[in-house]
């Protein structure tokens, strides 16, 4: 079968799911790689470094759309002189230069997968909607934006679809969620009981859902569209199922906020305690209504499969 889909980032977190979710849809796909793995899988594309160079020629042909993951996130030690030189590189330069080359290529769909970053790090008491205007907070958000502005060049030319999505969990994840997982697992006294908060996540698995219905569905382009589990968590009840789910108690101590945010300021971690002290909630009635989506794993069911992978990869040993 001729490959129909063409995967960028296709080894990293969201990627490895989705690579799986097309399959089992019957979806042919090709897998672009910085790096070829072993053994060796013949729908593999090396590509290298995501910039304004990449050549993307080999990787494109005979495919029909591009789901675009492949990303500079964000850096726990970051090394660049200038961090927003490169976030700009990879993620507005480098979606711009593969654009272009989808177009070139005859590719009738690009699905851009952006950050409701882009939005703001805080939706306040109200939900962002479809209709929230931009207000990047930081480098990475700026260049996701400048992102979906690049892909939008050539929307005349072919089909363009943007997927905005919060916090990602699932089997693999890393980063802020990973540590939660273990802090709860071992027990740790979590300053956490007084917040009030409202936050939106997606499972890979509702996330690649999506993304698969937006490759079909002919209302997709031309859109941006929002991506939730579409049930929000405070960020104590998201510790408490989690340590239920551990079979953990939850030890969450009631620090109020101002002491919380004093400490961030001093600790020049600001950033962190926004973050989990802030909401963050996404409407995605628009993306339910006229994709006719709906998140096919609960929340529970989600954190729940998260927790049997800390488990079984041996994380919580």
């Amino acid at each position: 079968m001729s490959p129909a889909v063409l995967i960028t980032g296709a080894n990293g977190f969201v990627g490895r799911h989705l690579q799986q979710t097309l399959a089992d849809l019957g979806i042919a796909y090709r897998a672009a790689v910085r790096r070829q793995t072993s053994p060796v899988d013949p729908r593999e594309f090396v590509v290298s470094d995501v910039g304004p160079g990449t050549d993307w020629n080999a990787a494109l042909e005979g495919v029909n759309a591009v789901v675009h993951l492949a990303a500079r996130a964000h850096i726990v030690k970051e090394t660049a002189r200038d961090p927003l030189v490169e976030f700009m590189r990879v993620n507005a330069e480098g979606t711009l230069r593969l654009a272009h080359a989808a177009v070139a290529a005859g590719v009738r769909r690009i699905i851009y997968l952006s950050s409701i970053g882009v939005l703001g790090n805080e939706s306040g008491d109200s939900p962002f909607t479809n209709a929230s205007p931009p207000n990047p907070h930081n480098a990475y958000a700026e260049s996701k934006l400048a992102g979906e502005v690049a892909v939008r060049t050539v929307s005349s030319q072919i089909e363009v679809v943007v997927v905005r999505v919060p916090l990602v969990y699932g089997t693999g994840v890393r980063a802020n969620f990973y540590r939660l997982l273990r802090s709860v697992d071992e027990g740790l006294p979590l300053p956490l009981g007084a917040i009030h908060n409202r936050r939106s996540l997606v499972s890979v698995w509702n996330l690649c859902d999506l993304l698969s219905t937006t490759l079909r569905h002919p209302a997709a382009p031309g859109r941006n569209w929002l991506v939730s589990d579409g049930e929000d968590l405070s960020t104590p009840e998201l510790i408490r199922r989690l340590a239920r789910h551990m079979q953990r108690k939850a030890r969450l101590l009631p620090v109020p906020i101002s002491v919380l945010n004093a400490l961030g300021r001093l600790t020049g971690r600001q950033g962190q305690i926004t973050q989990l002290c802030g909401s963050l909630a996404l409407d995605i009635t628009e993306t339910q209504n006229e994709l006719g989506w709906r998140p096919p794993v609960p929340v529970d069911e989600g954190l729940r499969r998260t927790v049997s992978w800390y488990y079984s990869s041996g994380s919580g040993q």
